[in-house]
């Protein structure tokens, strides 16, 4: 009987911590996704995935996972 008290408490704890760390991977990425926007340069626009659009208006990179970032 005192293991399975012992057990539950082990499992209760560990499903709290299991929580809060998912509340602190939350704010984390919120924090990060209203930052300025970044700066990448055509090298890392491709290596992205993307086209550097440098003789278009505002010279941003279209495409990949730099898409929408201006190029420098």
């Amino acid at each position: 009987m005192r293991i399975r008290r012992i057990f539950a408490a082990v499992i209760a704890t560990a499903a709290l911590a299991g929580f809060g760390l998912t509340g602190v991977a939350t704010a984390t990425a919120a924090t990060v996704a209203q930052g300025a926007p970044s700066v990448v340069t055509p090298s890392e626009c491709k290596d992205g995935g993307g086209t550097p659009a440098i003789n278009d208006d505002g010279n941003y990179c279209q495409g990949g996972t730099k898409d929408g970032e201006q190029i420098d």
